[in-house]
Formats: structure tokens, sequence, C-alpha cells
């Protein structure tokens, strides 16, 4: 048989148990507030590098997430660990509005033009040179369009010729090549 219970102590029970729940629940976010500014402070701590920051030429590079970021921009290495190569470049204003063709034997490099100067080009687009076995579906494309070619080379150089830029050197380097070039026609450099 069950117990009969006054109302009092009915509301007195009900009291007892909200009061532990509503205890319980402030007791979880206090200690989710302070999980999360101790992971906070120890994360940033933890990785120097993500709060790193360096001056070049009047620019201010931070480091974030792997990759040196000024302004929209973003590069996988900053302008004193790419050579200092590449001159008389057409200024990057010139590919505002316009597609852009990339040719590029390092996915690397490919990407570090293309995310860059994606959101300044009318598109991207990939193209094949003259001369180049390329898969069908690529168009094949020459310097009467606005054309990048990355290619291995022996040398490490970047040069123009009409529309084409051609950066070439060792396939380690090229991504290095990639955000020199980016450097000179922003006028980092």
């Amino acid at each position: 048989m069950k117990r009969l219970v006054s109302k009092q102590e009915k509301e007195k029970k009900e009291r007892k148990n909200q009061t532990i729940i509503g205890l319980i629940l402030v007791g979880i976010m206090v200690l989710s507030v302070i999980g999360f500014g101790l992971r906070y402070n120890f994360g940033n701590n933890a990785d120097s590098s993500e709060n790193e920051k360096i001056v070049y030429n009047g620019f201010e590079f931070t480091h974030i997430n792997g990759f040196w970021t000024i302004g929209g921009f973003s590069f996988r290495y900053n302008p004193q660990e790419a050579p200092d190569t590449g001159e008389n470049l057409t200024d990057g204003t010139y590919y505002v509005g316009l597609p852009l063709y990339i040719y590029s034997e390092s996915p690397e490099a490919g990407r570090e033009i293309s995310v860059n100067l994606g959101n300044v080009a009318e598109r991207i687009q990939q193209a094949c040179p003259e001369g180049e076995l390329c898969a069908e579906n690529i168009p094949i494309k020459d310097c009467e369009n606005n054309f990048i070619i990355i290619k291995e080379g022996k040398i490490e150089r970047i040069f123009q010729i009409d529309k084409c830029v051609y950066i070439e050197g060792s396939q380690e380097n090229l991504a290095k090549l990639a955000d020199s070039f980016l450097f000179r026609i922003l006028g980092v450099r």
C-alpha cells in the first residue's frame, strides 16, 4: 500500500529535487566555461607559431593554422622563406575581373595561386599549354590569354612573356616560387 503524503511534504520534496537538478546544471555550466577557457589558453600557448607575426616591407604577416595571412590572402610561406625572384611581372590589379588559366605540375603551387587570385579573377580554370599532352577535356591556351604555367625546371625563375607567366623550378620549391610570384604581383616585394 502507498503511503499518503501531505501536500506540503510533496511540495517540499519537489523543491528539493528542483534545487538539486538546478545545482547540477549550474555546476556543468561552470565546469564547461572553465574547461573552454583552459583549452583556449593552453591551445594558444602550446603552439606559439599560431600567434607568430613578421613584418616584411611594411606588411604584417600572421601565422594562422599553418598559413601566413595578410588581408584576404594566405600563403604557405612568408616572404622571408620564399625566394626573391621574378621581375617585370604584370601588377596584380591586371587580373581583376579577367579569366585566368593555370597549368601546374605541382598541385600545391596551383592551389596557392588559385586560392589567392580566385577572389580577384573573373574565374580560374585549368588549361593546357600548346605542345603539352593533357586530358581531352582541358582546353589548350596560349599567351593571348592570361595564363600561369607552373613547371618543373632546372633553374628557379619566374618570368613573363606576353600574357603568360612562367614559374619554373625544382618540384619541392614550386610552391615557394608560386608564393614569390604572388608577393611580387601584390606589391609585397
